[in-house]
């Protein structure tokens, strides 16, 4: 896959089928879209492609970061190739794109620069100069100059419309039995392998793989979770908090992972936690004993649900 991240780098590519849309999931939403558009460029003998944006428009707009990531860009780049697309265009949001209007999103981006002879979008699509351009206008507007625009319907999944809101949303209520079947996969969330105040595994006799949360992804509600864990390419079973360790002190957010059965030094070392399922919100308790009883409990739940 051939990877553009500005408009002036694509050269003379060949014509496309793209997918249209901001892709900052790769959701089981986004993942129709993108197997649409393959088929388009199958279909059609064309180049498959996806247009995303480097940046989410809602923080430029807002500039802060108002909406925090599913995935990391890397983990989208694999997914995308791993899915068949030839092209990914990921641009970023600026005023040159943020005020052009609809038609000339349309002929100067996509046509003249993506060379774009087909295209898929979602039925909620907006583009051009203050979301004035949508999915049917792109459809009318792409048709007049000999081209098809597939507009997919809402993609549902036990009933519930699939969309990087609704995860987000999920994710915070530690909701991560639904937020997989959602995304297709396992919310993740990695980082270097940090030192930790060593009471886990001198006081409490749970060690950690600590890890300090990543501010622009999504956090999950603090709270134990069950999780399995990447290191160096291996999979381990492991329970994860995500909290503020009330009991010992009051600490930023962080990550911390038992992973059991292991006694390897990785600090330095790079950790992917997956979410399966929480197993209870984070509380405050009385001590390091009772705090001590209740991880000996939680352990229990994460290694039955691992089996092991």
């Amino acid at each position: 896959m051939k990877i553009f991240y500005s408009l002036e780098e694509i050269g003379e590519i060949e014509s496309t089928a793209v997918a249209l849309g901001n892709f900052d999931g790769i959701h089981k939403g986004h993942q129709v879209l993108i197997r649409e558009a393959v088929r388009l460029a199958e279909k059609n003998g064309l180049k498959s492609a996806v247009f995303t944006f480097s940046n989410h428009p809602k923080n430029v707009l807002a500039g802060s970061c108002v909406v925090q990531n599913l995935i990391y860009p890397d983990e989208k780049v694999r997914l995308l190739e791993e899915a068949g697309i030839d092209y990914m265009f990921s641009i970023d949001f600026n005023d040159e794109i943020m005020h052009s209007s609809p038609e000339a999103f349309v002929d100067e981006i996509l046509i003249r620069r993506f060379r774009m002879k087909a295209a898929v979008c979602g039925f909620n699509f907006t583009y051009g100069f203050k979301a004035a351009g949508t999915a049917e206008s792109l459809r009318a507007y792409a048709a007049d100059r000999g081209m098809e625009v597939s507009v997919i319907d809402p993609v549902r999944v036990g009933g519930e419309v699939v969309s990087s809101t609704l995860i987000r949303e999920l994710i915070g209520k530690g909701e991560m039995d639904r937020v997989s079947l959602l995304m297709g996969r396992q919310y993740m969330v990695r980082g270097e392998i940090v030192h930790g105040n060593q009471i886990g595994s001198t006081v409490l006799g749970f060690p950690t793989c600590n890890v300090v949360l990543d501010p622009n992804m999504v956090a999950p509600k603090r709270g134990a979770y069950v999780t399995r864990s990447v290191i160096g390419g291996v999979e381990y079973p492991s329970m994860t908090n995500v909290g503020r360790k009330p009991t010992i002190g009051e600490y930023q957010t962080n990550v911390e992972t038992h992973i059991f059965d292991f006694n390897q030094d990785v600090y330095g070392e790079q950790i992917e936690v997956y979410f399966l399922s929480m197993i209870r919100p984070e509380e405050k308790f009385s001590g390091l004993d009772a705090l001590k009883t209740q991880l000996g409990k939680d352990c229990a739940f994460a290694r039955a649900r691992h089996a092991i």
